[in-house]
């Protein structure tokens, strides 16, 4: 019953804001596509834009679809720009709840009281989103903690209920996925059952602030001698699944840029920081901050600290892995280069688009798109549209999307909006090509080579020692007399298999042996 009544209240909000002629318009013909033409006729919101319509539905539906949003707002490869660039104004503005439900989450989690683990504490949460509240306070030093007497922190707090909620909104999603699928070529091609899952799979892990303290610590491990970059700090013993206690940050909004700018914040200076950070977690690190968004990202004005970057809410995370960060670099720097070539062959090479594709029909292609927008300062730009026009691009060359990029893109124009917010002059193209240039050499020049063989030296140090009885043993079993042709066979066999070991061993041997001379002679050469 609880669920036909929210999807009554899903079609009605639809009806009022005018969206059911857009569904209207994508079913087959039939009785259900004449009966909701004539409701369509009662439909008071139709005068405004299709993109305005969504967005607005999907902000009185409630946080859980405004989140929705927010996701699919990235996808420009599926939709529309005008439908992409009104869902990227969504807001996730959720009233908290009470204070005394607070109280009593966080005392059940902690198993003691307010007072006997906070000096002082405020029930009034200075956050609140659509899963969980910030609340501040200042901490109580314990037998096994003293040092943390008197230090600010700030509590996240799980919605209380959420889970059922989005459970039920979720079952929603992929019902009304599959309608949309079954509806039309087009509803097809908008994939709604994957961006579902997508969604709530993103969902889920922010319903474990566990999950999300330990994004933060690793990073905050990556960047601790950064000074360009802060993350709070963990406090251990407080954290559970739904409630966390970490280092409160002061600072300001990176979107209160009149503040910065009378404080004496350097905006070209954040600029490129903020683009040289973005880099090197993804390139470095291959974990990166993916809700990059300014509610989560501060400036610090603290003297020592002062114009900084303060990153928050780690909810959500994106992980590459070294074939996928090897890739992107190379694809970063051929587009830098103008190498649109070199960028087709890489695309087939890593098996993004079908092997038969001809290099040369993608490799004009990528150029149609891209040559237009290089050499222009940030401000003439808009990697949006760039983006979008590659995946149209792309869906012509049958470019599978990588389900691991697609964070990585969400975060990508997370970053263009930030930096062209702060330095409309800033040329992304420039600021980015030294720090990917710096990473391919560290990852495929020399010093690659130097940091591969230490990687690789402990377990050629098990392996040298052998070589001797490997090959001794080899040596023995050729002259061992066989009495029948099956046994003859078989020792034939394992003969082959122990050669073919040895041959590989000798020959690693001999690669390492090669490669180490070579490290001795570049050091001392001064070549490196």
């Amino acid at each position: 019953m609880r669920r036909i009544a929210r999807l009554s209240f899903i079609f009605f909000t639809a009806w009022r804001y005018g969206l059911l002629p857009l569904l209207r318009d994508v079913l087959k013909p039939g009785i259900g596509r004449g009966c909701l033409t004539v409701v369509c006729w009662t439909s008071p919101g139709t005068g405004l834009p299709r993109g305005e319509r969504i967005r607005l539905t999907l902000e009185a539906l409630g946080p859980i679809f405004v989140k929705f949003g927010q996701v699919l707002s990235t996808r420009r490869d599926l939709l529309p720009e005008d439908i992409a660039n009104e869902l990227a104004k969504l807001q996730d503005q959720v009233p908290p709840f009470s204070n005394a439900e607070s109280r009593r989450l966080i005392e059940a989690a902690l198993g003691q009281s307010i007072d006997e683990t906070f000096i002082s504490f405020d029930a009034s949460p200075v956050a609140s989103a659509s899963v969980a509240q910030v609340h501040l306070g200042v901490l109580r030093g314990t037998e096994k903690h003293p040092e943390w007497q008197g230090l600010p922190v700030a509590v996240k707090v799980l919605r209380p209920g959420i889970l059922p909620v989005i459970e039920g909104d979720l079952a929603l999603m992929y019902d009304l996925a599959k309608i949309i699928e079954k509806s039309s070529e087009d509803g097809r091609r908008l994939k709604p059952r994957e961006n579902v899952a997508e969604f709530d799979t993103y969902l889920h892990d922010e319903l474990d602030l566990m999950r999300e303290a330990a994004n933060a610590s690793q990073l905050r491990r990556y960047f601790v001698d950064s000074t360009k970059l802060m993350i709070p700090e963990m406090y251990w013993d407080l954290c559970h699944t739904n409630v966390i206690v970490m280092e409160k940050m002061d600072g300001i909004s990176i979107g209160r840029t009149a503040e910065l700018r009378a404080a004496g914040v350097d905006f070209k200076k954040l600029a490129a920081d903020g683009v040289e950070i973005f880099f090197t977690q993804v390139f470095e690190y291959g974990f990166f901050h993916a809700d990059m968004h300014p509610g989560n990202i501060m400036i610090s004005l603290e003297p020592e600290t002062f114009g900084r970057f303060i990153s928050l809410d780690f909810g959500i995370v994106g992980a590459l892995s070294e074939s996928d960060k090897n890739y992107l670099a190379l694809n970063f720097l051929a587009f830098f280069n103008r190498d649109y070539r070199r960028v087709a062959e890489l695309h087939i090479e890593s098996g993004w688009v079908p092997a038969n594709t001809r290099v040369e029909e993608l490799e004009g292609a990528v150029r149609s798109v891209c040559e237009p927008y290089f050499d222009r300062p940030l401000k003439e730009i808009s990697l949006g549209i760039v983006l979008m026009r590659l995946f149209q691009t792309s869906r012509r060359f049958k470019v599978e999307i990588q389900p691991q990029l697609t964070l990585l893109q969400k975060t990508l124009l997370n970053v263009e909006g930030l930096a062209r917010q702060l330095d409309p002059d800033l040329d992304l193209w420039k600021t980015a090509k030294p720090i990917l240039e710096k990473w391919v050499s560290k990852q495929l020049g020399w010093r690659g080579l130097i940091d591969g063989l230490k990687e690789e030296a402990p377990i050629w140090a098990k392996i040298l020692p052998t070589l001797p009885r490997l090959i001794a043993d080899s040596l023995t079993q050729n002259r061992r007399p066989i009495k029948d042709q099956n046994a003859e066979l078989e020792v034939l066999k394992a003969l082959l298999l122990q050669e073919r070991r040895t041959h590989r061993l000798l020959a690693g041997f001999l690669l390492f042996a090669g490669g180490f001379l070579a490290g001795i002679l570049i050091i001392t050469l001064g070549i490196y």
